[in-house]
């Protein structure tokens, strides 16, 4: 979007403000204003010349302009109807020197997630994928993301689901919520595993494949891959949640710093649940329908925060999670681990105290154990 239409949405966003006043602050003919009003309206925006001034009486539901229309935050938003992979566009934009930038898709149409996997992204779900470029070590990479669980699933509450994070990011809605015994069974689903939530790359460019709290090698490119709304045929239904929304991180970088991070939430918003697996959830299932160009803000907005104050990530997480107090099981690269959730600590490493006393998770399958075999 150009800095011209920004500027012109931001001014409309702040109340009625007449053409003179807009050609000044544009620094455009009031020709150029009109022009610039009159594409407005065609892309949905309901704009009325009152008395004092240009008014907007309705905006779109979504599209770049609605999400740019009283966005907080500083982020450029390129808007795709149909897209292949918002984070193949993201990865793109990041060779050219882009940031801050939101790659959003209506819907996308080539998703890929762990081990190659399929899975559907149909209009109805938010689909983006956010560049940024922290000035950090590669080790601080999965905080963004643990920020972006949290941002999602604040959101969710304010929409009115009872939102909790799985570790490492898959964000769900806990069934203990709704079972006042607590009863949680097994997640057979991998904690970084695609499914139709999450914006994953087409091409499965990724050097290393992991659970979001993994970062990359000095000089390739680490995926940290999601969950929501798999189609996937071996995923579980009986697991204890019901998933709503996933996360892919990639990430290129140096020995000592962040060349850029690419952070894709996939979030199932409003979608029906008969148009979902077994297993999976949405906002609208658990609240009703959403704006969605609102919806988007509020996760924008929160991320901006808490990537302005990175400290504030982890007791952030802590305060949101479902994990932490649960018997878990890991499947990690070298074994397996079972005990007790107890923290999680810089940048992302989850402490499961076990019979053989604390162990260290960087990167794992995470399940949560169901009552008969040990878990609360």
């Amino acid at each position: 979007m150009s800095d011209t239409r920004r500027a012109l949405l931001d001014a409309l966003a702040e109340g009625p403000v007449s053409g003179p006043d807009l050609a000044d602050r544009l620094g455009v003919s009031r020709a150029a204003v009109w022009k610039h009003v009159e594409s407005l309206r065609d892309e949905g925006f309901g704009v009325e010349s009152a008395g004092d001034g240009y008014v907007v009486t309705d905006v779109p539901e979504y599209g770049g302009p609605a999400i740019e229309y009283g966005l907080e935050v500083d982020y450029d938003i390129e808007f795709h109807e149909t897209l292949d992979s918002s984070n193949v566009r993201a990865r793109e934009l990041a060779a050219e020197g882009a940031s801050d930038v939101v790659v959003v898709a209506r819907e996308q149409t080539a998703s890929r997630g762990r081990k190659n996997r399929e899975w559907s992204a149909p209009d109805g779900g938010v689909w983006m994928s956010l560049l940024v470029r922290p000035d950090e070590p590669p080790a601080y990479a999965p905080l963004y993301t643990l920020a972006m669980a949290v941002a999602v699933c604040d959101a969710a509450r304010e929409a009115g689901v009872d939102a909790s994070i799985k570790w490492p990011n898959d964000v769900i809605v806990s069934e203990a919520n709704d079972n006042p015994s607590g009863a949680s069974a097994s997640d057979g689903v991998s904690a970084s595993e695609a499914s139709g939530g999450s914006p994953a790359h087409a091409g499965g460019v990724a050097t290393s494949e992991a659970s979001g709290s993994s970062s990359a090698n000095a000089d390739g490119i680490s995926a940290s891959e999601a969950s929501g709304g798999s189609k996937d045929s071996d995923t579980p239904t009986d697991r204890g949640y019901r998933k709503l929304c996933g996360i892919l991180t990639e990430m290129e970088g140096e020995a000592d710093r962040v060349s850029w991070l690419v952070i894709g939430p996939g979030i199932n918003v409003n979608l029906d649940p008969a148009d979902l697996p077994e297993g999976a959830t949405s906002v609208a299932a658990e609240a009703g329908p959403v704006e969605r160009r609102v919806f988007v803000q509020r996760v924008l907005e929160r991320f901006d925060e808490l990537r302005g104050d990175i400290d504030a990530v982890l007791p952030a997480w802590r305060e949101r999670a479902d994990t932490l107090g649960r018997r878990v099981r890991i499947h990690t690269a070298s074994g397996v681990i079972e005990g007790e959730a107890v923290d999680i600590e810089h940048p992302g490493t989850l402490v499961v105290r076990t019979d053989e006393g604390e162990k260290r998770v960087h990167a794992g399958d995470c399940e949560h154990l169901r009552p008969a075999e040990g878990g609360r």
